[in-house]
């Protein structure tokens, strides 16, 4: 039989065409089927509940994978990749259908961008149509582009740590938030890490929540030792990694519900505190089981928009903490108060003045 050239996925009130339909996106694993552009479509279409809850009305990144996911493909970081296999989509996309709305941005550099700003779930299938397979929305709502209304603390395991460490030290987060008041979210990253968040006032810059964040992190570590801050990855060692940079202006996490380009169609997953305890592997979650999840049960995050919390608790660690400024993305211009950005073990310190600009000798 012939392949179909185009087919139409029901998302919402819309039925969106989806070209290619039968092309295999995932190959079959031996635990997982093979996933079609068509199934990734519909796959979006039916966590609408929850997938709509992360990005509504936030600008949103696209990572796009139009080939599909295949061992020993890359995704383009930067313009030296023009020949890698996946990119990421800053911009909408030409041909974009007029339901689709836009919001500008400002990135780090001072240029701005309209970026796609979902408002119904049509935007999303519409964007499996385009090959993407994961959302990267702003922690920002278009209201007020420039304050966040989000927190999040990415646990990443480095290397002799594993998945089942981040979950851990993910319990001790949660006890640090609701010790500050504030009520906290988890959710798989769909690959070894895990994700917390939180709802907050957006009346701080990005700038501020960096700095919660940072010093959420240096509690975090304070009381488990097998947490750091330490941006060097020299200094990390076989510890969970709080990345606090994740909460800079244009740095953004895969959303909940996103697929991510991992063999077996893996998904980031809100999860109950419950049921983050009780996971072993993260790989279990994907396209074909988390549909069957939210069947038995709501979504893991419906009560996040309920409450918005204070930042100022965790601003005071940051103030009080030692510590001070850390270093920012290597494409940022140089910032206020910034160590210098060069690897410990190569700084030769008579070459940096105290507020970390290089001297020239």
């Amino acid at each position: 039989m012939a392949k179909a050239t185009a087919v139409e996925v029901q998302a919402g009130e819309r039925a969106v065409r989806v070209s290619s339909p039968d092309r295999v996106i995932y190959e079959a694993t031996d635990t997982t089927s093979e996933v079609t552009k068509a199934m990734v479509a519909e796959y979006f279409a039916s966590v609408e509940d929850g997938l709509m809850r992360a990005l509504r009305e936030r600008p949103t990144a696209l990572e796009r994978w139009t080939s599909g996911v295949r061992p020993g493909m890359k995704l383009a970081t930067g313009r030296a990749d023009k020949d890698a296999d996946a990119f990421y989509q800053k911009r909408v996309p030409k041909g974009a259908p007029d339901y689709l709305e836009a919001v500008e941005i400002t990135f780090p550099s001072g240029r701005t961008a309209e970026e796609i700003c979902p408002t119904e779930i049509a935007v999303p299938v519409w964007c499996a149509h385009m090959g993407t397979l994961t959302f990267h929305p702003w922690p920002v709502r278009r209201a007020d582009v420039d304050r966040p209304d989000e927190l999040r603390i990415d646990l990443d395991p480095q290397p002799g740590t594993d998945f089942r460490d981040a979950v851990r030290v993910a319990a001790v987060a949660r006890e640090l938030f609701a010790e500050r008041g504030i009520t906290a979210y988890c959710k798989t990253s769909g690959n070894r890490g895990v994700h917390v968040f939180a709802r907050i006032e957006p009346r701080w810059e990005f700038l501020d929540v960096r700095h919660a964040a940072i010093g959420f992190g240096r509690e975090l570590a304070r009381r488990d030792s097998g947490v750091t801050v330490d941006w060097w990855k020299e200094e990390r060692g076989a510890r969970i990694f709080v990345d606090f940079n994740q909460n800079c202006r244009d740095r953004t996490i895969a959303s909940a519900y996103s697929l991510r380009p991992i063999a077996g169609a893996p998904v980031s997953t809100p999860l109950t505190w419950d049921e983050l305890a009780e996971t072993t592997d993260p790989r279990t979650l994907n396209l074909f089981t988390v549909p069957e999840l939210l069947a038995d049960r709501p979504d893991a995050w419906s009560g996040i928009d309920d409450v918005a919390h204070s930042i100022e608790p965790l601003l005071a660690l940051y103030d009080e903490l030692p510590g001070g400024e850390m270093p920012f993305p290597p494409d940022y211009p140089k910032m206020p108060g910034e160590p210098p950005r060069v690897q410990p073990s190569k700084k030769v310190h008579e070459h940096w003045d105290d507020e970390g600009n290089r001297v020239e000798g």
